[in-house]
C-alpha cells in the first residue's frame, strides 16, 4: 500500500434475523465521507428474503450458510476485495470521517488493524458508565471488541487465517493480531446500541462479560457459554 494509491476498503456487516437495525446502519454508511470509494458486503444467516430486501443496490449479500459471526465475517472475506477489511455490525454507527481515519492509520506500515473508541447509542447512565469502563480496558490492553469496528489490513487478515470459530472471536482475533504488528484506537466513537444489555440488564450483561474475561485469561472453556449470550435478546447474533 502506498500513499500514491489510495486504498480500496471492503466493509464486512455479518447479520442475522436483524433486518431493520441492517436497513439504518447501510442508509447510514452511505453518507460516510469516502465511501465511493469502498465496497459494502453483508453476510446473511436466517432471514432469507429481508436482508435481500432491506440492502441497497451497491451492497453485495452473501448467505454462506454459516451461523456464526466468525463464519460470516470470514465468508465476507473471501470474497472482498479491498486491500483493508473493516468489519461491522449490524447496528453500529461509525464516525462520518471512519474511511478516512482508517486510511490515514494505516499509512504508518508497522500498523496492522485497530478499532474506534465505543460509545452506546441508548445515553441511559448505566451504559455511559460501562462504556467509560470499557474504555480504560481496551487502552490499557489493545484487545477489541466487534462492536468498536475492527479493522486490519486484508494480506494481515489472510495470514493469521481470519477469524477463529470461537466464543469471543473478535477478543481472540484481536490478541493474535498484536502478535503481527501494532494496532492503534482511533479515538473517535463508534456508536452501537445497548439491546443486548437492556435486555439482560446492564450490570448483569457487565458482569456475564467480566466472567468470561477472566475464564478466557485463565485458559478455561467458554464456549459453552456462547449460546446463552448469543440468544440473549431473541433474534440476535451481532452484539
Amino acid at each position: 500500500m502506498t500513499e500514491a494509491m489510495t486504498p480500496f476498503i471492503s466493509i464486512i456487516v455479518p447479520t442475522r434475523n436483524d433486518a431493520k437495525a441492517l436497513r439504518r446502519t447501510l442508509d447510514y454508511l452511505e453518507r460516510l465521507s469516502g465511501i465511493e470509494t469502498a465496497e459494502m458486503i453483508v453476510a446473511s444467516a436466517g432471514d432469507d428474503g429481508e436482508t435481500g430486501r432491506t440492502a441497497a443496490p451497491r451492497v453485495r449479500v452473501l448467505r454462506p450458510g454459516v451461523a456464526t459471526r466468525a463464519g460470516l465475517m470470514n465468508a465476507g472475506a473471501a470474497v472482498a476485495r479491498g486491500e483493508i477489511f473493516f468489519f461491522l455490525h449490524a447496528d453500529s454507527f461509525p464516525p462520518p470521517n471512519a474511511l478516512e481515519e482508517i486510511l490515514r492509520v494505516l499509512r504508518d506500515q508497522r500498523i496492522v488493524g485497530g478499532a474506534f473508541e465505543h460509545r452506546f447509542e441508548e445515553s441511559m447512565r448505566s451504559l455511559r458508565l460501562i462504556s467509560w469502563i470499557n474504555r480504560r480496558r481496551y487502552f490499557l490492553t489493545r484487545n477489541y471488541y466487534g462492536d468498536q469496528g475492527i479493522f486490519v489490513r486484508a494480506d494481515i487478515f489472510r495470514a493469521m487465517g481470519g477469524y477463529r470459530d470461537v466464543f469471543m472471536e473478535d477478543l481472540d482475533f484481536s490478541r493474535r493480531l498484536k502478535k503481527l504488528g501494532r494496532t492503534k484506537i482511533i479515538p473517535l466513537a463508534l456508536i452501537t446500541s445497548g439491546r443486548r444489555f437492556l435486555t439482560w440488564g446492564p450490570w448483569r450483561a457487565f458482569s456475564f462479560i467480566v466472567w468470561i474475561l477472566l475464564l478466557h485469561s485463565l485458559r478455561l472453556d467458554t464456549d459453552r457459554y456462547a449460546a446463552r449470550w448469543n440468544n440473549c435478546g431473541g433474534r440476535r447474533l451481532n452484539q
